[in-house]
């Protein structure tokens, strides 16, 4: 959130953190009147949100009835990793050719800031670091400097906002992701396409791994707590 989104976005960032949380929880309906009265806002800026959440795919609407929380089955979310796969991949690719000096640079930030915040990060600062998590990939989006593949890659992501955060399964994962994190930065500063596509390539092929046992382990009737989460 920042001082100059609008009160939907606000809205929005707040319902979808509760998404990941599973405060509201997949199949969730989200009230209007209650919801509204919780945070102490007008229906409004709640329907605008909620419209800003079901572009995003997180949310579904339903006429004359209250939206639900998406509840995709794993067959929808294996397709969709699977686009995000080889978006990613190609987005990174041109990064290593267009990318500017400055851009690189702050992809290297983004990732160290990532590398510390991943050190402590228990219960709800998982969500923060996810975010950053999610930060690093979009900005290699954005530095292929294809506009096009910038925007689809936003959307799909924006798509698998839960499942990406329930991928992660045990703290060991992040030892994985904190170096393929590092050889993606080092294949770009290295202007290494082969590298940065192998390393984005074997990121998100882990991700798919992790959402059918995540899905097998949901239909067992399991939960993952928070402090077995990490972040892919």
């Amino acid at each position: 959130m920042t001082p100059s989104s609008t009160l939907p976005e606000q809205i929005a960032t707040h319902l979808r953190r509760n998404i990941l949380r599973g405060v509201l929880a997949p199949g969730d309906p989200i009230k209007e009147r209650d919801n509204a009265l919780e945070m102490g806002v007008s229906r409004t800026p709640l329907r605008e949100a909620v419209r800003i959440l079901a572009k995003e795919g997180l949310v579904i609407l339903r006429p004359a009835r209250s939206p639900v929380v998406a509840d995709p089955s794993l067959e929808e979310a294996r397709a969709s990793v699977e686009v995000l796969q080889a978006l990613e991949t190609l987005s990174g690719e041109l990064a290593c050719r267009n990318a500017s000096d400055a851009e690189i640079a702050e992809i290297r930030r983004i990732f160290e800031q990532h590398s510390s915040l991943s050190k402590t990060a228990e219960g709800d600062a998982l969500i923060d670091l996810f975010e950053v998590d999610m930060a690093f990939h979009t900005a290699i989006a954005r530095a292929s400097h294809n506009p096009a593949l910038a925007e689809t890659h936003a959307a799909f992501l924006a798509r698998m906002w839960r499942q990406r955060y329930l991928s992660a399964v045990q703290r060991r994962a992040r030892d994985r992701v904190h170096h393929q994190h590092e050889n993606i930065v080092l294949g770009l500063e290295a202007r290494d396409p082969k590298r940065v596509g192998a390393e984005i390539n074997a990121h998100i092929s882990a991700l798919i791994n992790n959402l059918v046992r995540l899905y097998a382990a949901r239909d067992a009737g399991q939960e993952i707590t928070s402090h077995e989460k990490g972040i892919e």
